[in-house]
This record gives C-alpha cells, sequence and structure tokens, in this order.
C-alpha cells in the first residue's frame, strides 16, 4: 500500500516509515504539519497518485491542538476513497465523531499510548486502506458512553452492546467470537439482532456493519 504520514515529531515520522516500509510498504511523503499534509494530497490526487491511506497525528503545528484531526476531516470530505488513519495521545471527541460521520470505508482511530505491538499497528494501517476501520477501545467507549445517554439502543441487550462495541474497533466475527469465549454462530446472532433493531436491512449489504457502528456513534 502507498502510505503519506503526517506527523511533527521527525522521530516518530523516521520510526512510522521504517516500521511500514520494513514490511513491503510504500511510505510516498512524510510531513510535519496539517498545511502540508492538505497540500501534499492535494498535489498527489493533481498526478492521479492519491495514496492508499494517511497515517496522521491529532496535535500539529502551529497550536498543537487540533490541526491533525481537523486537516483528515477535510480530507474525508474531499476525497472519500482516502483513507484515514488518526494517531492520538487523547480523545477528540468533537472530531473523532465528525471523523466517523462521513463515509463509511477505511478510518480508523488509535490512541498512541494503547498500541501494544507493532504488527497490530501494521494490520490497522492495511485494514483502513483496505476500506475497513480501526478503533482505540477507548476511543468507542467515550462516544459509546456519550451515545448511551439519549437511549438510541435502549433495545440492545449487553451482550449486544458488547459485540457492537468490538465491531466498532474493527474485529471479525471470529476475532469477537474468540474475545468472547463463544462460538461464531452466536456472534453471527447476535450481530443479525444488532442489525435488525438498529432497522438495518440486507439491501444494505457488508455496509451494515459500519452503518450499526455510525448509527450509534452519531446518536
Amino acid at each position: 500500500m502507498r502510505v503519506v504520514i503526517a506527523e511533527d515529531s521527525v522521530l516518530l515520522r523516521e520510526g512510522l516509515t521504517r516500521l511500514l516500509t520494513d514490511r513491503g510498504h510504500q511510505v510516498v511523503a512524510g510531513v510535519g504539519d496539517a498545511e502540508a499534509l492538505i497540500k501534499t494530497i492535494t498535489d498527489l490526487n493533481a498526478e492521479g497518485a492519491l495514496p492508499d491511506v494517511v497515517v496522521a497525528d491529532v496535535r500539529m503545528p502551529p497550536t498543537h491542538t487540533d490541526e491533525g484531526v481537523r486537516a483528515a476531516v477535510q480530507l474525508r470530505k474531499e476525497h472519500p476513497g482516502l483513507g484515514v488513519l488518526v494517531l492520538s495521545q487523547y480523545v477528540e471527541e468533537r472530531y473523532a465523531t465528525e471523523l466517523l460521520a462521513g463515509s463509511s470505508r477505511g478510518v480508523g482511530y488509535l490512541l498512541k499510548d494503547r498500541v501494544a505491538e507493532v504488527r497490530e499497528f501494521v494490520d490497522a494501517v492495511v485494514r483502513v486502506a483496505e476500506g475497513g476501520t480501526a478503533l482505540d477501545p477507548e476511543v468507542v467507549a467515550q462516544l459509546l458512553g456519550r451515545s448511551r445517554k439519549q437511549d438510541v439502543l435502549a433495545g440492545l441487550t449487553p451482550r449486544e452492546r458488547e459485540v457492537l462495541g468490538l465491531m466498532a474497533e474493527g474485529r471479525t466475527n471470529s476475532a469477537i467470537a474468540k474475545q468472547l469465549v463463544v462460538s461464531d454462530g452466536a456472534v453471527e446472532k447476535h450481530v443479525s439482532n444488532i442489525f435488525l433493531k438498529l432497522g438495518l436491512s440486507p439491501s444494505d449489504g457488508d455496509h451494515r456493519r459500519v452503518l450499526a457502528v455510525l448509527t450509534y456513534l452519531n446518536s
């Protein structure tokens, strides 16, 4: 896959570049601020060479507050097919929700301090590049916790809420089954019930998983 990295820390940017290139991926650009990120993506798009995914820090110059995630939201709107994975030291609820409220494909939000393994991080980048999702459990917990107050999912059982939370992290049914120590069939039943209770019909196709999560997050 082709990756653009936006991270103002030179050491971290170089480290991410090394992690990805050592595993056969191509880092086509590395930038240190949000303005340079947007310009780079604009230029690459003009050349017909849009990358598969952008990995961006939330806090970037000049104010080191939310420039990175705001740039990510902008890029998602301008290039819906571009995968965007945000790395952060905290959960910025407003922009996290806005980021997840756009296209239902290719989005991720990971907390730096909780990325425990290199393989998990690289797998998350690949998943987002391929149109999947990668959400840190803490991000899910904070955003879903706010949604619960509005009882949008009052009809779900505690187990169905748990399954939906794991779905939001980008886990497959098999991975959810392993996490909960249940059968694949049990997970499939829970997922079907979630779709039914949220009014997501089979005509919504494969996007029902993401639509279910977004319904939860955007309520």
